[in-house]
């Protein structure tokens, strides 16, 4: 076999990688226990309840805001109902226009894309203690949360018990929420607390084989990641509980692909993770949801044990609430500082965690000293074509030779067409005879795969690489070439890619498109007719394939052919001046 026949191979693998995490399903997993069920059952049947029907009561009611004020974030806490339910990202932009909206991250209960914090208290067993629920209209001490100036709110149940909450907010994403009870009652009050995080509506999924979006978390040390459709699907009333576990700390919430919600408890506390999904009474709109059931996801933790504030005591305890984006850098600052576990892996490196997430460390690194994410792409290839720069070396000293047994080859294939099985014995007698495995050429090639689907997988679910602008039309790294040559790079107003996809081809395609031709230009010529026709082929389907990918992944796959070719080209020459030599050297003998 040649080593085109393992370039071939090669290039097919390429697509099988992109297969085997489309193919691939997600572990969907139901860890559901009858034990652990009815462990939880009752606290969290009755947390369920009281939001779903307290939320049409809190409808009658105006909102009273406090106002949240800090370096990241923006937005107001709600006095009815204690909630976290208004939040956009001071520094991100829905689109790279100037103009563009800032991105919401939280919303209330009554707009159409619910998504907020609720954090409270349920009765235990035998306890009648009035609580707060999500129409209670609680007081406050200050004006404004800000990084300086955390907020108390407080309700009186008129029954002698007090509840507190103070909510503070860091310069960046993460809240504290402290909650107290103060019990001036001749009675003890018994309540378990809660945190979780509510989701009205459901997203269009993205491609799940590329990044997960939805409920997710680290449970008992464990990542736990699950779709919508599970989640309504396994979520049976009454308890409406799709899965659930006791777990020690860790963390859980709602993740789209750039940003996350989720709850930090305690991590010295014994608690219940658990995702559900509440579907709502009316599903007569559900034709305009595609069909999808209408209701509500639900992510949050309830602790195991009860709070007991014997009368004239005050019980408290503390949780942390994260909403923002999904900085590496920042999440790995949090994990330490408050010993979360690995909260990094909120951001979704793929199977493959192992070399992304490293890739991504130096991909980061470099972009901090240049600046530039695009100047930190070129440089990475430059590093990893000096690590494979050894077995770089012996693939083109194959290849080398096997150029110059063209001529036997060709000979070989015409003297024994007729009988294949001769034919290769002749070509393995060849090979043998002039020191030429066809098989090492294939090597470094295959090593790389990896690479770069890791460096593929960085670019499309990393938030640093989102907006990252290169040099001249290039704005997005993480966005295809905006440009395209079927209207004459926007001469003819038209744009063909509102057709297919496929009708989108860049400036920065068409390089990559040139340099893989210039590569085939350099490798031993294909004898077999059949192989010609479809090596001839490569650049367009390559062209046409990459046009559709992010502008960062075609820089770097077009500046990696342009130095593997020019790497080829040297020594190339090196070995012509080098049989030149030994030639010279032999007719003078």
């Amino acid at each position: 076999m040649d080593n085109k026949r393992f370039f071939l191979a090669t290039l097919l693998s390429v697509f099988l990688l992109f297969a085997f995490e489309y193919f691939t399903p997600k572990k969907e997993e139901t860890h559901n226990t009858t034990q652990q069920v009815k462990q939880e059952q009752t606290p969290l049947s009755t947390q369920k309840v009281e939001s779903s029907s307290n939320q049409e009561v809190a409808e009658t009611g105006p909102d009273i805001r406090v106002p949240i004020n800090a370096n990241q974030v923006k937005g107001s806490l709600n006095l009815r109902g204690a909630l976290l339910d208004d939040l956009v990202l001071k520094n991100y932009r829905e689109t790279i226009k100037k103009d563009s909206p800032l991105v919401r991250v939280l919303s209330g209960p009554k707009s159409k894309d619910a998504n907020y914090v609720q954090t409270g208290w349920v009765n235990a067993d035998h306890d009648t203690t009035k609580l707060p629920d999500i129409n209670s209209v609680w007081k406050t001490d200050q004006k404004e949360l800000t990084p300086e100036q955390p907020v108390t709110m407080t309700w009186d149940n008129g029954q002698g018990v007090k509840f507190e909450k103070t909510i503070s907010i860091d310069k960046n994403y993460m809240f504290k929420f402290e909650q107290k009870v103060v019990n001036s009652s001749d009675k003890p009050v018994s309540v378990f607390f809660f945190g979780r995080v509510s989701r009205g509506f459901t997203p269009k999924e993205l491609n799940g084989y590329l990044v997960h979006d939805g409920p997710i978390g680290i449970v008992d040390q464990r990542l736990e990641q699950y779709s919508y459709e599970t989640i309504r699907k396994d979520s049976k009333a009454p308890s409406d509980i799709s899965w659930s576990k006791n777990t020690t700390g860790g963390w859980a919430g709602i993740t789209d692909k750039y940003w996350l919600t989720a709850i930090v408890p305690q991590q010295d506390k014994n608690v219940s993770v658990v995702y559900g999904f509440t579907p709502d009474a009316d599903q007569s709109e559900n034709i305009n949801t595609g069909g999808v059931e209408k209701g509500t996801y639900q992510v949050g933790f309830t602790s195991r044990q009860p709070m007991v504030a014997a009368p004239g005591e005050t019980v408290s305890t503390f949780g942390h609430v994260f909403s923002g984006a999904k900085v590496v850098e920042l999440l790995n600052q949090y994990e330490k500082q408050y010993h979360i576990p690995d909260f990094w892996k909120a951001v979704d490196f793929g199977w493959f965690a192992f070399l992304t997430y490293p890739i991504f460390i130096v991909l980061d690194w470099l972009n901090n000293f240049w600046g530039n994410f695009g100047l930190a792409l070129l440089t990475f290839t430059l590093i990893v074509k000096a690590v494979f720069y050894p077995l770089a070396s012996k693939q083109f000293h194959s290849m080398g030779k096997m150029k110059a047994l063209q001529p036997k080859m060709k000979e070989i294939r015409e003297t024994y067409k007729d009988d294949q099985q001769l034919m290769n014995q002749q070509m393995m007698r060849l090979y043998k005879e002039q020191g030429v495995n066809p098989a090492s050429g294939c090597l470094p090639i295959l090593l790389q795969i990896p690479i770069f689907w890791c460096l593929y997988k960085d670019l499309y679910v990393t938030i640093e690489m989102r907006h990252a602008p290169f040099f001249g039309w290039i704005h997005d790294l993480s966005a295809p070439d905006p440009t395209n040559i079927l209207n004459l790079f926007g001469l003819i107003p038209f744009d063909p890619s509102t057709i297919s996809p496929f009708l989108h081809v860049g400036i920065w395609p068409l390089i990559f498109g040139f340099t893989m031709f210039l590569q085939q230009k350099l490798n031993p010529a294909v004898l077999d007719p059949v192989q010609k026709k479809m090596f001839q082929f490569m650049p367009f389907i390559f062209t046409v394939v990459l046009a559709t990918q992010p502008a960062g992944l075609v820089i770097y796959y077009s500046w990696n052919n342009t130095l593997t070719a020019l790497q080829q080209l040297v020594i190339q020459k090196r070995m012509e001046a080098k049989a030149k030599k030994a030639s010279f050297k032999k007719a003078k003998g």
